[in-house]
């Protein structure tokens, strides 16, 4: 079966659809509050839908398409853990209730799939017109990959964004939430509640992280439906793997770090392709192995804290 065959997309975004219909209109339901299990539950759902995809990639495809969806699910994978420190700031700022989470990043991914299809045919169409494009898209990840190493965490002000100031503009805002709604309506008036700030929010961040990783994706396949489907299932899988690190993600010190080399290493795979192209089981095994070494150094040095004496001695200077 050819991968630019209709009825492969066809089939491929029905499944997606009935899935998300399932989540939202059977599981879901009933907004509530998604315990570890459930998260861990999901977690491994998804996860096997992927892996199962990928062995389906590699019976009816091959083993070179099944090795690149199995390389930009990872890279994706590993990327879309940067986006969960992202969202337990925003859900934090404005208190989200915990039951309304999963309908948030419900609606966030699902726009964020949306967003995520048309980079990708824009992408795959720019760089098979005009190659020296894979050369941008190289250097713009080596950059990147060095600014997230090397520049210092800054604190985001969700509430000060332009997202949110622009929002305002357009709309009135109430100032309390109405169960999981998203409008409201008030002395006869239509109100945004703050749940639909958060939304946005969400889907502005998906959309500046996706501009790392599709590229990243570019770099291990130029496939559009490989692309396409790795992103797919590495999203999805994206809402039961913030319920499940939300509270243990500070704890991943060095992951960044690891992001950022695998973003270097990608882009540097970019540039000098046509001088030596990487095999993609090699890709896959560097990959694997900084985001391995990233999470083990989290978990073997932990961060060192000032002993409780000094604290006091500088907050009395």
């Amino acid at each position: 079966m050819m991968l630019g065959s209709p009825w492969l997309w066809v089939g491929f975004n029905a499944l997606v659809l009935l899935m998300l219909a399932l989540d939202l209109g059977v599981f879901h339901r009933k907004a509530h509050a998604v315990s570890i299990k459930e998260a861990t539950i999901w977690s491994v759902v998804w996860i096997s839908l992927a892996l199962t995809f990928n062995a389906g990639i590699y019976f009816f495809m091959g083993k070179d398409p099944a090795l690149e969806f199995l390389s930009g699910y990872l890279i994706e994978k590993a990327l879309s853990v940067d986006n969960i420190f992202v969202f337990v700031l925003i859900f934090s700022y404005f208190k989200v209730p915990s039951e309304y989470q999963h309908r948030v990043l419900f609606w966030g991914v699902l726009g964020a799939l949306a967003m995520r299809a048309v980079l990708i045919f824009v992408g795959a169409s720019l760089i098979s017109t005009f190659h020296w494009i894979l050369y941008l898209f190289g250097a713009f990840l080596v950059i990147t990959g060095i600014k997230m190493a090397t520049q210092k965490h800054e604190a985001m002000d969700p509430g000060n964004s332009f997202i949110v100031k622009l929002v305002r503009k357009f709309m009135p805002v109430s100032d309390k939430y109405d169960g999981q709604k998203f409008l409201t309506i008030q002395n006869g008036k239509r109100f945004a509640t703050p749940l639909l700030l958060v939304l946005v929010l969400v889907e502005a961040s998906d959309l500046l992280f996706a501009v790392d990783s599709i590229p990243a994706i570019f770099a291990v396949t130029h496939e559009p439906f490989l692309v396409y489907t790795s992103n797919v299932f590495a999203i999805l899988g994206l809402r039961s793997l913030y319920f499940l690190l939300a509270g243990v993600v500070d704890k991943f010190r060095f992951l960044k770090l690891g992001l950022a080399a695998v973003l270097s290493f990608v882009g540097i795979k970019m540039l000098i392709v046509d001088l030596y192209k990487v095999p993609t089981p090699i890709s896959l095994l560097v990959i694997f192995l900084i985001i391995m070494t990233s999470v083990v150094a989290s978990l073997m040095i932990p961060e060192k804290k000032e002993p409780e004496g000094k604290e006091k001695a500088v907050a009395a200077d």
